[in-house]
């Protein structure tokens, strides 16, 4: 093979720009220059004969031993498209015993050798051996990139045939109800992709009748708002007067000041909440146990079913160096125990954020309520509450890039064996971190909250000043709802905007900024004579992919599918928003990928990978997290325990009432006010006409004369305890036999594969008989 000198810098640039290197061993011939390319690199017009051009030239002269044809086009940069030879994807076919050889794969008449290859397995190809080829330095492109050799390298978007095709019937807003053209997207983009948007189909399309009941339940509230039992009381109970709810300067107060707010917390706390917390457990188990039929379904198809992950990895590394040697499986104690012990403590500092935030509510909590304000002093603890969910979201997009770079540095300690295992022991790292990022603060909202705060003249206090918040006057499940709401709304509507108005503000940016040197008629002559340039400017001007591209719409997906389960109990809206952003993240993402990003490499799978295993653990804690907030949380347990025990509906000549009448005067202690920590700092001991007040009621099951836990207290105990072990068994006694009685795999798809054996052995069979006769 010639060797590639450069001798001047004229002669350089015009061998590589008219037909840079033949590949073959008569290099006296030329062969025809490529009509497509497979890749684009892109450089600076760096200085001849300095260290980054002879970087440059020592990576194309090993692209040109390996056999690929460049060609140079010069503009502000140095662009060099890459073409492969076909020898390439013949071994490939050889190897895989021709996995490619499909009905939609279409050929070129003037490259007849590369038929059964589809334009995807090409661009993966090709991208593989481009990131693992090596020059004289042992560098890789991805180093070279690093060190500023090139800029980017990137495959052709089409704008012809798929590609306008998928601009047409896909990537429009006014799309938005139309089904996804799945196949033509796999096409396109590669099987991973494709099973992304036909997941997220698929979770959006069930989503539905999981909102539907959501509506449902609200509705039974809305129609209930002020007929409930226990609202009418606290709305009455003008002359119940609670205990402050700080220490210095607070004032004494009705609880009929929280009857909106009681009346809300019905909406959410009611009789069906129950069964709708069971029905989303259901729910849960359904769907994936229904998407991994429509998964067997679809891979069938596409000829994947038993498709190796493995083999595929290794055949290209053979066909990249044919001298490769596989990277033996290996594990360390060691390795394993320094990662396991950086991951906790990532999730410590992740646990003391959400008591930093803890602290920072009870803190603004005083501050509202000593403000000259009343109506910050009325609403202190919901303003607490708000400021803090506002704070929290803040801190989990600064936790967000950190948990990041954490999982990646974990990663790199643990030395993966290959890319879908780094890929894997990332996914398990970052998600991990993300979710106590996303949930640590919900859940000692839910679970926590107004339960360790303590009682009137024994706060429990941080820093021995401040006592712990407690939750708000109309329930638990309030703060909870507010928390889950704003968090909610705030990731899903900002995520939606960034992920669109900056990719387009960037891409006009660079539309702008990045100018052909020559005038606009120039322009269009050089672009007649070489349409190549317009087409390699356009796809440069797009923004860039990097690896966590699709990873990071996998993460946000699942961090919603949390939310829509775990605490679905004290926001039934999750499904039903979730619904409605994902109507909107699917054209998003799909006018992202196809107008305003470069063309990612398609990756070949046969499943959505290790998030399968995280869904399935997502709907064994939402099993868990909606048992925990019906049993601790919300009030169903503490009303049902009085409605049966200690109801007026017990006595036989109380007939025809409600069974809750008393309820609220049965839930709140007594305190003496002269028991205060330092009654002196609390305000004038007198109401609003003027008689002195000795008493004040607080939510809790003491006894009034040594504030110790009453009978009453004992028994809610014991029932919150029974409901959920027997919630959380039964719902998941519920889940596995879902899962049992809906096959995986469609009985269609098993006997197709059945057939298909059973036709493969016979015609085995067959040879070997003809053999045996001749």
């Amino acid at each position: 093979m010639q060797k590639f000198k450069v001798q001047e810098q004229s002669e350089y640039k015009e061998d590589i720009a008219l037909m840079t290197l033949s590949p073959s061993e008569d290099h006296e011939a030329l062969l025809p220059i490529p009509t497509k390319w497979d890749f684009v690199l892109v450089c600076d017009d760096h200085k001849l004969f300095s260290e980054k051009d002879d970087k440059k030239r020592k990576f194309l002269e090993e692209l040109h031993k390996k056999g690929f044809i460049t060609k140079m086009i010069t503009d502000k940069k140095l662009f060099y498209g890459v073409h492969a030879p076909s020898g390439i994807f013949r071994k490939y076919q050889w190897l895989l015993n021709d996995p490619d050889n499909q009905s939609d794969n279409v050929c070129s008449q003037q490259q007849d050798e590369e038929c059964g290859v589809s334009p995807t397995t090409r661009i993966r190809i090709v991208s593989f051996i481009l990131q693992n080829i090596r020059i004289h330095t042992k560098e890789k492109l991805q180093d070279l990139i690093k060190q500023n050799v090139f800029e980017t390298a990137f495959p052709l978007h089409e704008r012809e045939n798929l590609g306008r095709f998928l601009k047409l019937n896909w990537a429009r807003w006014r799309d938005i109800f139309y089904k996804q053209p799945i196949e033509e997207i796999r096409m396109y983009f590669g099987e991973k992709v494709a099973l992304y948007f036909a997941w997220l189909g698929w979770y959006t399309c069930i989503l539905f009748p999981a909102a539907l009941p959501g509506i449902a339940l609200l509705l039974y509230g809305l129609v209930n708002y002020s007929s409930g039992q226990v609202s009418k009381e606290i709305c009455a109970a003008n002359t119940t007067i609670m205990c402050p709810l700080c220490d210095q300067k607070c004032p004494f107060w009705a609880l009929s000041d929280t009857c909106i707010y009681s009346k809300v917390t019905h909406l959410l706390d009611n009789e069906m909440t129950v069964l709708f917390a069971i029905f989303m457990a259901l729910w849960a188990t359904v769907f994936l146990e229904l998407w991994k039929r429509q998964r067997a379904d679809v891979v069938s198809v596409w000829k994947l079913y038993w498709w190796d992950e493995e083999e595929e990895s290794l055949t290209m590394e053979l066909i990249s160096n044919p001298d490769h040697l596989p990277r033996q499986y290996q594990h360390s104690y060691f390795r394993s125990t320094i990662v396991l012990i950086f991951a906790l403590l990532m999730i410590f500092v992740l646990i003391g954020i959400a008591h930093a935030l803890v602290v920072y509510r009870v803190v603004v909590t005083v501050i509202f309520t000593q403000s000259k304000s009343q109506f910050f002093r009325e609403r202190a603890t919901t303003m607490a509450v708000l400021t803090g969910a506002i704070l929290h979201y803040l801190t989990i997009l600064i936790m967000s890039k950190v948990n990041k770079r954490v999982a990646l540095y974990l990663c790199d300690l643990e030395k993966p064996r290959t890319f879908s295992d780094r890929e894997n022991n990332f996914t398990v790292k970052y998600f991990t971190f993300q979710f106590f990022t996303h949930f640590s603060s919900l859940i000692y909202v839910a679970f926590f909250l107004g339960r360790i705060n303590g009682r009137p003249g024994n706060y429990v206090r941080v820093a021995g000043k401040w006592r712990l918040e407690e939750c708000h006057p109309s329930g638990c499940l309030t703060d909870l709802f507010i928390q889950l709401a704003v968090i909610m709304t705030l990731k899903q509507t900002l995520n939606n905007f960034g992920e669109y108005i900056l990719p387009w503000i960037s891409y006009k940016c660079k539309q702008m900024s990045v100018k052909p040197k020559s005038n606009a008629r120039v322009h269009m002559e050089e672009s007649a004579q070489d349409p190549c340039k317009e087409e390699w400017l356009w796809n440069y001007q797009l923004n860039e992919v990097n690896v966590f591209s699709l990873f990071d719409e996998f993460m946000e997906m699942m961090i919603q599918y949390s939310f829509t389960t775990i605490f679905v109990a004290a926001f039934p809206l999750a499904p039903f928003l979730a619904f409605l952003n994902n109507l909107v993240e699917i054209r998003l993402d799909a006018i992202k990928m196809v107008r305003l990003q470069r063309r990612m490499v398609p990756v070949k799978a046969k499943d959505i990978g290790i998030w399968l295993q995280v869904l399935e653990g997502i709907g064994i804690l939402a099993v868990i997290g909606n048992g925990l907030v019906i049993a601790i949380t919300s009030d169903f347990i503490p009303m049902q325990v009085y409605k049966y025990e200690y109801s007026p509906c017990l006595i036989e000549n109380q007939k025809g009432i409600d069974c809750l009448t008393g309820y609220i005067n049965q839930s709140l202690s007594v305190f003496n006010v002269q028991n205060f920590e330092n009654p002196e700092e609390m305000v004038e001991f007198k109401d609003s006409k003027g008689q002195e007040i000795t008493h004040c009621r607080y939510r809790d099951y003491r006894n009034s004369d040594d504030y110790s836990y009453t009978v009453q207290f004992w028994h809610i105990f014991a029932s919150r305890l029974a409901f959920l072990i027997l919630f959380e068994h039964v719902a998941l006694c519920i889940k596995f036999i879902a899962a049992w009685y809906v096959p995986d795999v469609p009985r269609s798809v098993k006997n197709l594969h059945l057939r298909e054996k059973h036709k493969r052995l016979l015609e085995k069979l067959r040879q070997m008989d003809d053999s045996t006769d001749v």
